[in-house]
């Protein structure tokens, strides 16, 4: 994953410094990378936050928390950051509708993650869906199917990855 999460941190640490929310930050590996930037992240698993506390600093918090449901007040940050989290959240839209409120007006959100693509790695997503579901996870997920995207305006879409079967999307909250 490291040259997606490259293009992720390197356009995250492109924005003027701000108060940036990282969603699903599993072990923590992006938070020693964000530069200029106080971070709170967020993650459901215990588990999860315990191995990333050591990331912890007077720029970078801790929280568990349902992204589904966060706690923060409305318009707080002015990024929100979600790597490989959306296809294993529960509900997308009810996650991308928390992301859009937490958001100042200008702020931008990031997402990097598999989007079944347009072309023969599709047949493998559909095989694998099986499987994919014992582990809490989409194989097949489509970027159009995510409604709660159309409130933000696109600003940039880069495909990584072999047959282009990453992208990073980054959006503007009007």
């Amino acid at each position: 994953m490291s040259p997606q999460r490259n293009v992720l941190v390197n356009e995250v640490n492109s924005c003027e410094p701000g108060k940036l929310l990282e969603i699903g930050i599993g072990d923590g590996v992006y938070l020693p990378l964000y530069k200029g930037h106080k971070v709170i992240g967020v993650d459901i698993s215990e588990a999860m936050i315990a191995k990333a506390k050591r990331f912890e600093s007077n720029d970078v918090s801790l929280m568990l928390m349902n992204a589904e449901d966060l706690s923060f007040h409305d318009n707080h940050f002015d990024y929100v950051v979600m790597s490989h989290s959306i296809a294993v959240t529960e509900n997308p839209d009810r996650l991308i509708e928390e992301a859009y409120r937490v958001l100042k007006s200008g702020g931008k959100l990031f997402i990097l993650n598999h989007f079944t693509p347009d072309n023969a790695l599709r047949y493998g997503d559909n095989l694998f869906k099986p499987i994919a579901r014992l582990l809490h996870f989409r194989s097949s997920f489509y970027q159009k199917d995510i409604k709660g995207l159309d409130q933000f305006s696109l600003l940039k879409q880069s495909e990584l990855g072999f047959g282009s079967y990453y992208k990073l999307l980054i959006f503007s909250k009007p």
